[in-house]
């Protein structure tokens, strides 16, 4: 059974027809939406500051969900896929979001919907992401403007994780 804690007074808070991973730990003020996921080895750790999940979000295995005591809150969109081993730090995310393996987004930033953030990037603290481009590198850069194929792969990612979560259920 998953790791559902609470902390400081606050109590998970989880929508209806998700799924968290037995391997997976959730702990206090965290507000997650309808038929969102949260996979293997994954942490949404809402000890600190508020953390709150759209619907049909997923936050895959071994991702980090943080934030910063009196400082910096996590909020999370729609349709919002957070990949593996990625760190999602006191943040914004817009709805339909990718954040790609390995990604690091930090404190105040703002990721703006229809973005992805490749795969190892590194988003600084305070910086925005402007609606419908892909971002990469160390400091991650914009580097094109998101096409049709890009918002596909946004939206098809958290379709896919949909599919997943039925059939662990």
């Amino acid at each position: 059974m998953a790791l559902i804690l609470p902390v400081r007074g606050y109590i998970p808070k989880i929508g209806e027809n998700c799924f968290i991973a037995e391997n997976a730990t959730v702990v206090g003020d965290v507000t997650m939406g309808n038929f969102c996921s949260v996979w293997f080895n994954a942490v949404v750790r809402g000890d600190a500051n508020t953390i709150t999940i759209g619907d049909y979000t997923n936050i895959q295995d071994g991702a980090v969900v943080h934030c910063s005591y009196k400082k910096a809150k996590t909020t999370i969109g729609k349709y919002v896929s957070i990949a593996h081993n990625a760190i999602v730090h006191g943040c914004t995310l817009k709805d339909y979001v990718l954040i790609g393996m390995g990604a690091i987004v930090m404190d105040h930033a703002v990721i703006h919907s229809d973005c992805i953030i490749a795969a190892g990037s590194v988003v600084p603290e305070k910086m925005i992401c402007e609606e419908g481009y892909i971002y990469a590198g160390i400091p991650a850069r914009k580097i094109k403007k998101s096409d049709a194929s890009s918002k596909e792969m946004i939206r098809d990612a958290a379709n896919k994780y949909l599919k997943y979560i039925r059939w662990y259920s």
